[in-house]
């Protein structure tokens, strides 16, 4: 069984629910209790794991077909982060409202990283 299909479902429902959140503009009545340390520590871990879960999904495939999975492993985490931070209290959302923008940049390093040492 491929696992890019239960993965890209399980992050299309974090950004559907992330993005309800941005809309909708408010924090649920129960918030995470989220700080800045906890999203980046996130985000790194995410953008290393999935980098790393890339690299090796991807080893004997065909340059051409790495495509979908590069998408699946590259922009479905960072939902997770926005997600995160949606959940977080309306308080720590106003004092950094560029934090999922920032942590998202995280990610793309530390994805980036294992990405760039693999064998073509």
């Amino acid at each position: 069984m491929r696992l890019e299909p239960i993965l890209l479902g399980i992050f299309t429902l974090g950004w559907i629910v992330a993005i309800f959140i941005l809309a909708v503009g408010r924090s649920l009545d129960n918030p995470l209790p989220v700080s800045l340390y906890h999203l980046y520590g996130l985000a790194v871990f995410g953008g290393w794991l999935s980098g790393n879960v890339y690299v090796q999904r991807t080893v004997s495939t065909p340059r051409k077909q790495r495509l979908g999975a590069l998408l699946v492993y590259l922009f479905g985490p960072p939902g997770l982060l926005f997600l995160t931070h949606g959940l977080s209290s309306v308080d720590s959302q106003a004092r950094v409202p560029l934090a999922p923008v920032y942590a998202l940049g995280v990610y793309v390093v530390f994805f980036m990283v294992p990405v760039s040492f693999r064998r073509k």
